[in-house]
Formats: structure tokens, sequence, C-alpha cells
């Protein structure tokens, strides 16, 4: 079982979300997280005085899968995220030893 954590652009949501579905995931987590890389962050003015914002919203998507899917589903994120434009984000994979559905008790691959 694998973990995606996507790291994406808050107005690409809907559409990755969209893509999401269409190609099958059945469950995600949203976060609205705040962060910078390489883009770093950027001036503003406001009311005459320039103020740097250092961080800049973001959006987490995590979702647990089998193995198997998880490059399908990267692929899917990766192509609807896409602007090319710095800042797009990234994809983190991450391997999960066990998964527990607390209502049933059911484990692995079945509690996704």
């Amino acid at each position: 079982m694998k973990l995606i954590s996507a790291i994406i652009k808050p107005f690409k949501l809907e559409e990755v979300r969209q893509a999401l579905l269409d190609y099958g995931v059945e469950g995600l987590t949203i976060t609205e997280v705040k962060g910078f890389g390489r883009q770093k962050g950027h001036t503003e003015l406001y009311r005459g005085a320039e103020y740097t914002i250092d961080t800049l919203p973001k959006i987490k998507l995590e979702i647990i899968t089998s193995s198997e899917k998880a490059a399908e589903i990267v692929d899917v994120i990766s192509k609807s995220a896409n602007t090319e434009k710095i800042g797009d984000g990234k994809i983190f994979i991450t391997n999960i030893e066990e998964v527990i559905r607390i209502r049933t008790g059911e484990t692995g691959n079945e509690a996704i």
C-alpha cells in the first residue's frame, strides 16, 4: 500500500479532485496548508506599506491506495495539477505498513 501526498495550487483543487474521481479514487483527504519552496513568497502593498508574504497557500491531498494503482494515480494528479509554472507543487509517495478500518476492523487493501 502507498500513501500519495500531493501539494498543489488551490485553484487546481476541483480539476484534480474531479480527475481522481473519474479515475475511480474512492477517498481522499484535503487539507489547506501554507508553505514555500523555490517559489519563495511575494511582496504586496497594503495601504501604501509594502510587506512580504513568506508562505503561500496550497492544498495538500492525501490518498491511500494499493501499490499497483499508485503510479496511475500519480499520473492523474501530475497531469491535472500542471500549469507549467513555478509553484505547481510536489507529489510524495510513502509506503504504508497497515491500514485498519475502525468501524469494521478490516485491514489491508480491504480497509482502503
